[in-house]
């Protein structure tokens, strides 16, 4: 009986993190919020809620200028990027403006009421779908080799973070290793994440959309370049601190976009394609947020220093904003965060216009 309740502890990581992040009396179920605890783009300055706002009144110029523009906001946190962009939004974009608020905590007090609050996706919407550090808190699983190579998941004691080998990796989540993140016959020890989950889960987001963007924004990287050892980390009051699925810190991992990239391409195709085929369909394009942001009009260059004397007050202004806009795209910071944007629609002449608008070129 002993053997069976020591076992019994032992959890994958997406199971685990699953419970820790999302169950009752979950980390992202408290008061303060994830901004409590970690600072986005969206918390570090109101100049990235203007530069969605841009990236909203664009995709409505693509697509005609429909009577209602949705905006989802796919782990909305508490509202702070939909609020940021109904005050950056111009009045008439505003006033067709349908924001939606995905997100499994409660509704906050005090959001603006234009704000449909959901736990689930809307289905059949145009517009932006824009997911904000989202994809790296869906919950995946872990695996590592043995020593002989065999990738097998990793399991973690909840209370703790102790961690051990379990079974080895079988079924999709090995075709997605394969495919993907190939560890087999590799050294004893290296890691991955396996993002069978997050392809899954930006595919879903994706066909929320009945014509429009789909934007996905997070640290991620592609198989030509993997992180060995992974990245599953755990964040806490500011703070990079050990991952421990106990409901007390975040737990993130970066995310492999090109793989959601295609799972969100063969989800707009409309027809199943065999893995690593060519994307059919609308396309998608990946850019750095400094690319990203750059071309939606954020610039981080100072002011002139000749405006200093001629209007003191709006060089210091100036000069504030050129240092939000710096932050924002610094490459060493936020600036090397991952933009996937993926346009949907099935006019020709619609698609063309998002597909050009996806590519965000200065």
């Amino acid at each position: 009986m002993r053997r069976a309740d020591e076992d019994a502890r032992w959890l994958g990581w997406r199971a685990a993190a699953e419970r820790a992040l999302y169950g009752p009396e979950g980390f992202f179920r408290r008061p303060e919020g994830p901004a409590g605890h970690f600072r986005t783009s969206v918390h570090a300055s109101p100049r990235y809620a203007a530069a969605v706002a841009e990236l909203l009144r664009r995709v409505d110029e693509a697509l005609g200028g429909p009577e209602e523009l949705a905006l989802v906001d796919v782990g909305a946190g508490r509202g702070e990027l939909l609020a940021g962009v109904l005050a950056a939004a111009p009045a008439p974009l505003a006033a067709r403006l349908r924001p939606y608020a995905v997100e499994r905590a409660p509704r906050p007090d005090g959001l603006d009421t234009r704000v449909v609050w959901r736990d689930a996706l809307p289905r059949g919407v145009s517009g932006l779908l824009f997911a904000n550090e989202w994809l790296d808190n869906v919950p995946v699983d872990v695996a590592e080799t043995d020593e002989n190579g065999v990738p097998r998941y990793v399991l973690v004691d909840p209370a703790d973070g102790s961690e051990r080998l379990g079974g080895p990796v079988r079924g999709a989540d090995a075709a997605w290793l394969a495919r993907w993140w190939p560890l087999a016959g590799a050294e004893p020890g290296l890691r991955a994440e396996i993002g069978g989950p997050r392809d899954a889960a930006w595919a879903d987001a994706v066909g929320c959309l009945r014509a429009g963007l789909a934007v996905a924004v997070d640290y991620g990287h592609a198989r030509e370049a993997r992180p060995p050892f992974g990245t599953l980390t755990g964040f806490r009051a500011g703070r990079e601190v050990r991952p421990v699925p106990d409901r007390s810190c975040d737990l993130t991992a970066h995310v492999a976009l090109d793989a959601c990239a295609e799972a969100g391409a063969r989800a707009t195709a409309g027809e199943p394609r065999k893995p690593g085929s060519p994307p059919e369909g609308p396309s998608f394009a990946l850019r750095t947020q400094r690319e990203a942001l750059r071309a939606l009009g954020v610039d981080g260059r100072r002011p002139p220093p000749a405006l200093a004397a001629s209007d003191p007050r709006g060089y210091v202004r100036a000069l504030a904003a050129a240092s939000e806009a710096a932050e924002l795209t610094d490459p060493g910071g936020l600036g090397a965060f991952t933009w996937l944007l993926q346009p949907v629609g099935r006019d020709p002449r619609r698609t063309a216009a998002l597909a050009r608008l996806a590519e965000l070129r200065d």
